[in-house]
């Protein structure tokens, strides 16, 4: 039997992303509008995806593109239950196309219990990607941090949203890694919860409501599901390091204008193995892939037809399973990207510049 696999895609950016199926409608509808006809939408093919090869085992695995037609302000605004239907109806046309297993794309992962209830309501496993996607996200935030010239081991780093499915285990890595880490949550009961599972793993550890104590931080890895910008040019420190996992961002565009003596950085952007065509544009660069794509990806590669990471907790022995699964078949964390961008050695290099002149000003007292 052929491996293959399907994912899930949405529009996040309403006219944009629509746009890329349907040139004319992205053009003449307003955001609000493509939010009314989506509710109607059918579920949507998009593409195949081939020319996924193992690195160790010569193996190659088929997939494709499937879209819920919902945007990330739907799907808040709708019942979870009428969520649930659309996600579920696009899940049916996976399994019509072949599929063996489903990956769950951007905010068909987070809304209600995690695939959970997905996962039951079809005949193919269900995975969210989350626990790669945790993987990728702490590998950016140190190999951001090593270009940026900070020292993990003795740095102060922040987790916003650290109570999510992803926050969480992002927090518990990095509290291995880190002398100080900022725990930043919504809700006080909840990050005690998170403050717990990273107690005793090293460095000194503080819970917190208050997105504003991230200016204390040198390295900030933020995977909140807020759909806007929340991480402001006030928040960051001169020669701040942020990996940004959300998606959409939860660093405000702002930043990127106001401030160019921080690092701003996707959390986690993949090298496929093999050469991947996937006959559609999802906004990355070709042979390149987000980590939850990848997640199922790797599943298809390694016949592991199961339900893999689903729910709000992730555990830290699959994040690492899933991380080697992931490795042996040949998946790499690509280059930094900022903003959508690649960004280069000699760009963060001109950042290193402003933020020690920065430093300079302010302890000089120009500031």
């Amino acid at each position: 039997m052929e491996d293959t696999f399907a994912f899930i895609i949405h529009p996040i950016s309403a006219k944009r992303d629509v746009a890329r199926k349907y040139p004319f409608l992205g053009k003449v509808l307003t955001e609000r509008q493509i939010d009314f006809f989506c509710r109607f939408w059918p579920p949507v093919y998009l593409s195949r995806i081939d020319g996924i090869c193992s690195a160790s085992t010569g193996n190659a695995v088929t997939g494709w593109f499937v879209a819920a037609p919902y945007t990330p302000r739907m799907m808040l605004s709708l019942s979870v239950k009428q969520v649930y239907r659309k996600i579920v109806q696009t899940g049916h046309l996976a399994e019509r196309l072949g599929a063996r297993i489903l990956g769950l794309g951007a905010f068909t992962a987070v809304v209600g219990d995690g695939g959970i209830t997905v996962a039951r309501e079809l005949d193919i496993p269900v995975t969210t990607g989350d626990a790669y996607t945790v993987a990728l996200a702490v590998q950016a935030a140190r190999e951001a941090s090593r270009q940026m010239g900070v020292d993990l081991s003795q740095a102060t780093a922040a987790v916003v949203g650290a109570t999510g499915a992803i926050g969480a285990p992002c927090a518990e890595l990095l509290a291995d890694e880190t002398a100080r880490l900022i725990l930043v949550g919504k809700h006080p009961r909840s990050i005690e919860a998170v403050y717990d599972r990273c107690s005793g793993k090293g460095g000194q550890l503080e819970a917190t409501t208050d997105l504003t104590r991230i200016r204390e931080a040198d390295v900030i890895l933020s995977a909140t599901s807020a759909a806007r910008g929340i991480i402001s040019p006030e928040h960051l420190k001169p020669g701040a390091v942020v990996c940004d996992v959300a998606v959409p961002p939860d660093v405000s565009q702002a930043v990127s204008r106001q401030r160019e003596d921080v690092l701003v950085v996707e959390g986690g952007m993949v090298d496929v193995p093999g050469s991947v065509n996937f006959h559609f544009n999802f906004g990355y660069p070709p042979g390149k892939a987000y980590g939850c794509m990848a997640e199922t990806m790797a599943l298809a590669l390694e016949g592991r037809y199961e339900d893999y990471t689903l729910g709000k907790r992730i555990e830290i022995e699959r994040v690492r399973e899933i991380e080697a699964i992931a490795t042996r078949h040949g998946f790499r964390l690509s280059g930094l990207r900022s903003f959508n961008r690649e960004i280069t050695a000699a760009q963060i290099s001109q950042i290193r510049q402003r933020a020690e002149d920065m430093r300079r000003r302010r302890d000089s007292g120009a500031l």
